[in-house]
């Protein structure tokens, strides 16, 4: 086994090391939620103190052409597209994750006459779920069939699959998808293909463009430390922007010309059609202040320490009391995180919380820890792995105290 001071020796070789002071962490916690809320940059308060103050508060609202907020989600999209493998007019930061799944799977059953059903893992993050069958519901003769996984795609790949929506990396066990691969088979079989990359981005390079992909989703509160709530983006291949899709929100932002106030919709060339509503411009000050940092990280160096931090967490962990490694050993199929199975997960999480290890916990029985290589060194794993076995030893995960669930596990 790693000694603890075999990790500090690797630390103080990381290429990466100097990003942990760019975030303003907590003394005494190990952080690994990454994956579902990112740490706070420690530029993130004096962006958003500007935009309110200054911005907002002096300039009021002459910042719409001034300070740019007109512009700001054609802006960050194209400062995030890089990270997702796209060109910079193929990618628009704005609304949530739901909301932009909403608008590319319809947009995407219109490019399909014909075909109604949309394929989808019945075990992704729920929301894909829910809106996919949101969306066939107001298409007549549409359907969403949910797979039992990822891997019983082909079985059901037939002429009537208009769309096949997809998480890249699997919200519960970690698991990484072979994106191009299936990419393809979706297409040959004549269906477009809809990547959620929540999961990933950030956490690993994303290669849409070079995959073919159609579409994509994705947030920014997770691995790219937006902040709560921070807003989404959305994906679009130039050659369905070229053929002039529609989605079903055909708000003002979206229109050619909003400030001629028309009464009729005429949809922006482009990306732009995309849009729907007024940005939050507050969440896109805390995320441009973000993208300040990921503009500085070498997403291959974030990758391969990624894949030791979880290696190393998988080797500290997989042998403990009552532990089941849910995550795949194989870093192709690996994401950023590691989920171990436990009868009792739940309260073993609270414990360590207490602790100071913040990981979370999903039904019904995954403690999901995630490993996010801008902040966290090799000895944060080895003392989280620590912790972790000291609660299973001493039993104290048993307390009533750490029974009590809250709203959000």
């Amino acid at each position: 086994m790693i000694t603890r001071e075999e990790c500090a020796a690797l630390d103080a070789v990381d290429p990466l090391a100097a990003f942990r002071k760019e975030f303003a962490l907590p003394e005494g916690v190990i952080y690994l939620d990454g994956n579902s809320l990112g740490a706070l940059p420690a530029r993130t308060p004096e962006r958003v103190r500007q935009v309110v103050e200054a911005e907002w508060g002096r300039e009021l609202i002459r910042s719409w052409n001034e300070a740019g907020w007109f512009e700001q989600p054609y802006r960050l999209g194209r400062r995030i597209a890089p990270m997702v493998g796209a060109d910079p007019d193929e990618v628009v930061v704005c609304d949530t994750t739901s909301v932009n799944l909403f608008k590319v799977l319809a947009a995407a059953l219109r490019l399909r006459p014909g075909r109604r059903t949309v394929l989808g893992d019945g075990a992704a993050f729920p929301t894909d779920l829910y809106i996919a069958e949101g969306v066939t519901g107001l298409v007549e003769g549409a359907r969403s069939v949910l797979l039992p996984s990822a891997a019983e795609l082909a079985d059901h790949l037939d002429e009537d699959v208009a769309v096949v929506v997809l998480s890249h990396v699997d919200y519960r066990t970690g698991e990484l998808l072979d994106m191009p691969g299936i990419t393809a088979r979706v297409q040959a079989a004549g269906a477009l293909m809809v990547w959620d990359v929540c999961h990933a981005v950030g956490a690993l390079p994303v290669a849409l463009g070079a995959s073919g992909a159609d579409f994509a989703v994705g947030c920014t509160y997770k691995y790219l430390n937006g902040g709560p709530g921070s807003p989404a983006f959305l994906y679009v291949a130039r050659r369905h922007l070229e053929a002039g899709p529609q989605q079903p929100l055909s708000g003002w932002f979206g229109h050619a010309r909003p400030f001629a106030f028309e009464p009729g919709y005429d949809a922006k060339e482009g990306i732009g059609r995309f849009l729907t509503s007024s940005p939050s411009l507050l969440g896109q000050a805390a995320l441009e202040a973000s993208l300040d940092v990921w503009e500085r990280a070498d997403l291959t160096a974030v990758r391969a320490k990624s894949l030791a931090l979880t290696d190393l967490f998988i080797a500290l962990t997989e042998g403990l009391d009552g532990i089941e490694v849910a995550t795949p050993r194989e870093h192709a199929r690996r994401g950023s995180q590691v989920a171990l199975r436990h009868a009792d997960g739940y309260p073993v999480v609270q414990a360590l919380i207490e602790r100071g290890v913040i990981g979370d916990f999903r039904a019904p029985d995954l403690m999901r820890f995630g490993f996010t290589p801008l902040y966290l060194s090799h000895v944060d794993v080895w003392d989280a792995a620590r912790q972790l076995a000291e609660v299973l030893e001493s039993g104290e995960w048993r307390a009533e105290r750490f029974s009590r669930r809250g709203e959000v596990t």
